[in-house]
This record gives C-alpha cells, sequence and structure tokens, in this order.
C-alpha cells in the first residue's frame, strides 16, 4: 500500500508539472511567438492585415524549408536528464543512510519522479523560445519584402 500511494503521488505531481509547463508555452518567449513589425513606411502602406499575411507566409516558407518554430526534443532531453541525476542522487543518498535496498529503490524511483517533472517543467519555460534558426529565416524574409522585426511576441 505505500508504494501505491508513493506512486500515486509522484504521478500527481508529474501531472501538476506538465500542465504548469504547458501553460508557460505561450507568450513571448515560446515557440509560439510571432514576429513583432515596427510600423515602417512598408507596413504602413500595407496595413495590418497585409503585414500579418505576410508574416504568415514567411512562416510557411520557414516551414516549407524544414525549419521548426520549437525543438520539442528539449523538453524530453531536458526531463531525461534530471531524472537520472535525481534518481541516482537519491539512491545513493538512500544507501549512505542506511535504508537499504529496498529503502534504496523507492528512493530512487521517487527522485527520477520528482526530477524528470521538475526537468520537464525547466525546459518547457526556459526552451521553449522559436528556435533560432526558425526566427532568423523569418526575420530575413519579412525584412526582405520590407518589414522592420522589432522582436518576437
Amino acid at each position: 500500500m505505500t508504494y501505491r500511494f508513493l506512486l500515486n503521488g509522484y504521478a500527481a505531481l508529474l501531472a501538476i508539472s506538465l500542465s504548469l509547463a504547458g501553460c508557460a508555452n505561450t507568450g513571448p518567449g515560446s515557440a509560439a511567438a510571432k514576429p513583432v513589425l515596427y510600423p515602417n513606411a512598408t507596413y504602413n502602406r500595407a496595413g495590418e492585415a497585409q503585414a500579418q499575411n505576410e508574416v504568415a507566409a514567411c512562416q510557411s516558407r520557414a516551414s516549407a524549408a524544414g525549419l521548426r518554430p520549437e525543438d520539442s526534443s528539449q523538453v524530453a532531453q531536458r526531463a531525461g536528464e534530471s531524472a537520472a541525476v535525481a534518481g541516482v542522487a537519491s539512491a545513493v543518498g538512500a544507501l549512505v543512510f542506511g535504508r537499504g535496498a529496498e529503502g534504496m529503490l523507492r528512493a530512487g524511483a521517487g527522485g527520477a519522479a520528482i526530477g524528470g517533472a521538475a526537468g520537464a517543467t525547466q525546459a518547457a519555460v526556459r526552451g521553449g523560445r522559436p528556435n533560432s534558426g526558425y526566427r532568423s529565416f523569418v526575420q530575413r524574409c519579412l525584412t526582405e519584402k520590407g518589414f522592420d522585426v522589432i522582436g518576437w511576441n
């Protein structure tokens, strides 16, 4: 019963962390961010609707060139690394403090679950920005059309 309780607790922690990570994937630092255009002469001539159409066209060209706005492997990689580190550290800690093999396995599993959740959350918060190749492609495309990108939002 103790193991089932612990596993349910770790699963709940992981679910909460991933939900929070999903919320962090919006806004200026997210992979869903769009270029912000300065209202220069080209922008003023084109108008807001046409400028947004040009942004969408440049984003489509970047995707057609094989570039993606996000690197989804980053979240999985960071979660895996954190799970491994936390799991090993927890298991070693249990071994050092004399909790035996059963305690070591339990601590290792718990540490891995907590580490994986923390790593996934950290990667989603920090690593969700549009990748630099994609961003550069879209910005250059817009610049060639006469638009001035001043940031991403």
